[in-house]
């Protein structure tokens, strides 16, 4: 149970005994150290030794605050998931027609994972035998959610094409930009440059809007 305690932890607010802050300020000293090897170096340097040596804490004392690697890969997870929200939210406060502040979100989405790459690509593509983490989850619905929301409000401005179901339309608008951002990673000649992402998310959307807005006639 340990390694799904992590968020409880790191969230007491300094309430508890002594141990238990202690036992806090391991447990985030630990992901520091974790989100820090990560931006360096990727996935890969995210090593147990490497934390423990960089934490200056020993092995154990990971596994007992956070749990094993991949436990520690998505407290990163989560840190990062927050601060995804932090590029999103000006995007959705933004004014403008639906069509314009979809584009934004898309932009900000698209940005986050040129300038934080790393943990982009562990929200995106998480260990496969990494631990649920419902915190990130209930993240990632939150974001839905605000995209539906808008697409909800194109619906009832008449911008958007009638029938489309704001849910459905907000979890494909997801994964078609993981989708485009995914070419940045692959590690052949269709690779993507991070600078083209940008343009590229762009005529994806030119695109995908002749299908996601309303039109002349449109009942």
């Amino acid at each position: 149970m340990e390694d799904t305690l992590v968020v409880e932890r790191l969230t007491l607010g300094g309430m508890g005994t002594r141990a238990d802050r202690r036992s806090e300020a391991t447990a985030r000293a630990v992901v520091d150290a974790a989100a820090d090897l990560l931006a360096a170096g990727g996935p890969a340097a995210v090593t147990l030794a490497a934390v423990a040596e960089r934490a200056d804490v020993a092995v154990q004392t990971i596994y007992n605050r956070v749990g094993g690697r991949d436990a520690v890969l998505m407290a990163v997870a989560e840190r990062a998931l927050s601060a995804n929200r932090a590029y999103l939210d000006t995007a959705y406060a933004s004014t403008g027609t639906v069509a314009e502040r979809l584009r934004r979100v898309a932009e900000a989405y698209v940005t986050f994972a040129i300038e934080r790459p790393h943990e982009f690509r562990l929200l995106a593509f998480p260990p496969q035998d990494a631990p649920a983490r419902q915190e990130v989850v209930a993240l990632v619905r939150e974001q839905n959610g605000r995209l539906a929301g808008l697409v909800r409000e194109g619906l009832d401005d008449g911008t958007v094409a009638p029938g489309l179901d704001p849910e459905v339309a907000a979890i494909a608008l997801w994964r078609m930009w993981d989708g485009v951002v995914s070419l940045a990673f692959r590690p052949d000649d269709l690779r993507v440059a991070p600078d083209d992402l940008v343009a590229l998310l762009l005529t994806v959307g030119a695109v995908m809007e002749r299908g996601l807005l309303a039109r002349e006639g449109d009942a």
